[in-house]
């Protein structure tokens, strides 16, 4: 991630007002921000969303050091800023959940040395082997490794890797006494993924040398000497730079698990600002070779940037990611930022399952669809196993949660294709609404159009989006699932062969799903299900609808800070 073209000026005067800590290997701890608890945060408003992942309060945006602890415990950290609603002030925020829908948020992580130097993007990996020496009586030992970006007067300095080692599962962390483990005194050298290579016995870091397009392969025995391997350099879309790569084994359809490297581009995507792209090959231990020069990216919408993949789930089942479900041109802009929204801005995507399957003529497309959202689901609000070309209405305002998840689908295609399942969520009060849908016939593929929203407005906040699908081999129906939750929609095609991510900011809570299919042959038929979504914060909150998060530490059940 890069700050030195967003960083706004009240955040550089916030941080330019810490006092100078002595010891770079130490933890500076900023004045009004809780060191024994978690920021506590208001999860009330209408636009706060409710089963995706967001910050209590403030500021976040990539996610960092993800991974499933031995209990089965799903970590997430986060890039956050503690101070204002603003990019700034980088810690690693921290969250634990069991279903990866209801989060738990838990203290700051990791913590910026000095006044001066922010926590950039990063990795956490378990080191059940011990070979970084930190944990010799344990299995479950918990190694960060992350960027470390110095701003000396406010200005960009220098980006450093660095690492801090947890023994109680990772909820604390002590940085290392010999930091910085990597530093090639670069201004553009930035967010380590790590990863363990079995058959070559070592640790493999890749990172992005940002602006010159390379993504470079280091090997490590012990997390703390690193050897560069070889670099990735120039592939696909080039957008201004690269960061946040991501290097793992990826489930095949049909075939072996492949080896499948993401690359994120800010700005300078070709919808515009942050987006991401992946590559499928092979990887050896030292050189990752993709098959084929094609450009492919993650998300056919505007706002599903830096995912992370998490560590400990077995290569040959689907791969799970959250990305961050914004955009860097307009983030810092967008109105849950303001005191009346509860100050807080960006959320996650909910968790999607990952494989590769050759669908397209292009091959190695990446499947991409929700997991478990069974683990969410509520109440039915509509269902009609028949509909034909109809219409189905369902009212959610009563919904708590005011999310929802719809599926539909078009069945009984022959080779001919025809028919459109298109939808419109709307507000009663306001008259906005959001709409898109699939369509089987002419140019096949799903669309949205978050236009009418009149909450927020922006030159780059683009409203239209769309992408093509095919039909599978053997398959006979054309589906759109969709998950709403107040300010951020997903919606995926023929069952995640497209996923498209978009945020939007009504002035009123929309309340309203109408759902239209027409143009399907006699021979065809269509279904229908909406289901309304548990809100996965409010049983966390106190009578004013605060949330304050696990105020013991999570695995000790004692406060504990280094």
């Amino acid at each position: 991630m890069l700050l030195s073209s967003v960083l706004p000026a009240a955040a550089l005067l916030v941080q330019q007002a810490w006092a100078q800590a002595a010891d770079p290997t130490s933890s500076y701890y900023a004045t009004g921000v809780p060191t024994d608890t978690p920021v506590p945060g208001n999860y009330t408003d209408y636009l706060r969303p409710r089963v995706h992942f967001s910050p209590p309060r403030y500021f976040m945006n990539d996610p960092n050091g993800m991974h499933r602890d031995p209990s089965g415990t799903w970590h997430i950290y986060y890039q956050y800023n503690p101070l204002t609603p603003v990019a700034g002030n980088q810690h690693w925020g921290h969250a634990t959940s069991k279903d990866l829908y209801t989060w738990e948020n838990q203290k700051i992580a990791v913590w910026p040395p000095n006044n001066y130097t922010y926590v950039f993007s990063g990795s956490a990996v378990i080191d059940s082997n011990n070979t970084s020496g930190f944990f010799p009586d344990q299995d479950n030992g918990v190694v960060a490794v992350y960027t470390l970006a110095e701003y000396p007067g406010g200005e960009a300095g220098i980006q450093y890797q660095a690492i801090a080692y947890s023994r109680d599962d990772g909820y604390t962390f002590e940085a290392y006494d010999r930091n910085p483990v990597l530093n090639i005194n670069s201004t553009q050298f930035r967010d380590p993924y790590v990863i363990w290579h079995e058959p070559s016995r070592h640790w493999v870091m890749v990172i992005a040398y940002a602006a010159e397009y390379v993504i470079g392969v280091y090997t490590s025995p012990d997390l703390k000497e690193w050897t560069h391997a070889s670099n990735f350099t120039k592939h696909g879309y080039l957008g201004t730079q690269y960061e946040c790569p991501n290097l793992l084994q990826m489930p095949m359809k049909g075939g072996d698990p492949v080896w499948f490297l993401v690359i994120s581009l800010n700005p300078g995507g070709p919808r515009g600002g942050s987006i991401s792209q992946y590559f499928v090959g092979d990887f050896n231990g030292t050189h990752f070779e993709p098959f084929d020069d094609a450009t492919r990216f993650t998300d056919f919408g505007k706002d599903n940037y830096a995912a992370q993949f998490f560590h400990n789930v077995p290569a040959n089942e689907p791969q799970i990611a959250l990305g961050w479900a914004s955009n860097w041109q307009y983030t810092q802009l967008v109105p849950t930022g303001l005191l009346e929204h509860g100050q807080f801005r960006s959320a996650m995507t909910v968790p999607r399952e990952h494989y590769i399957a050759n669908v397209s003529a292009r091959g190695y497309d990446l499947i991409s669809g929700i997991h478990n959202v069974s683990a969410i689901i509520d109440e039915e609000l509509a269902f009609n196993s028949s509909l034909g070309n109809g219409t189905i209405l369902a009212y959610f305002g009563d919904v708590p949660s005011g999310a929802f998840y719809l599926e539909a689908n078009i069945t009984n295609l022959t080779s001919t294709l025809q028919g459109t399942a298109n939808f419109t969520i709307s507000s009663s009060v306001s008259g906005e609404y959001i709409s898109g849908g699939i369509n089987a016939a002419g140019s096949p593929g799903i669309w949205v159009d978050r236009g009418h929203i009149r909450g927020f407005d922006n030159p780059y906040f683009t409203d239209k989006f769309s992408e093509e699908g095919v039909l599978a081999p053997n398959s006979t129906t054309w589906s759109l699932s969709l998950l709403y939750d107040n300010s951020i929609l997903e919606m995926f095609l023929n069952g995640a062969q497209q996923a498209g991510t978009v945020t939007f900011f009504p002035e009123r809570r929309l309340d309203t799903l109408a759902i239209y299919v027409g143009g399907i042959p006699e021979s065809a038929g269509s279904s229908v299900a909406v289901w309304s979504l548990k809100d996965t914060w409010a049983p966390q909150a106190d009578g004013n609808g605060t949330v304050r998060g696990n105020v013991t530490d999570g695995a000790t059940g004692s406060m504990k800070m280094f």
